[in-house]
């Protein structure tokens, strides 16, 4: 019984060898040339090792929860598309009142000016 998962074992395996592999190599062979440019905040809008209590922006969360919804609607849309002919008019209707949603939720985020940066 325990055989019949031998090969699941092998491939886990290689799988973790050939990934610490990798990262070896890389940490190993990669080049060290720190510079201001790359050590820039360049994400959140502040400096990485400050005050844990400082005050902080958060425009940027708000933009980052947008883009996650907005990431996630063609998260849907392609499995969608791909069995559109199985699900008929039901699930074609079904997707247009939910892009519907996103596109009101949308207009309204860009009314509020939650896309703009100042």
């Amino acid at each position: 019984m325990l055989e019949n998962y031998l090969p699941v074992l092998v491939f886990i395996l290689i799988g973790l060898i050939a990934g610490a592999v990798m990262l070896i190599l890389g940490f190993v062979l990669g080049p060290r040339r720190p510079d201001p440019e790359k050590l820039s905040p360049y994400e959140c809008g502040f400096e990485a090792f400050e005050d844990a209590r400082m005050k902080f922006d958060v425009r940027y969360y708000l933009l980052a929860i947008l883009f996650i919804v907005f990431d996630l609607e063609i998260a849907f849309l392609f499995p969608w598309a791909v069995v559109l002919d199985d699900i008929g008019m039901f699930g074609f209707w079904a997707m247009m009142i939910f892009l519907f949603d996103l596109v009101v939720g949308f207009v309204y985020a860009w009314k509020v000016g939650a896309l703009e940066w100042e």
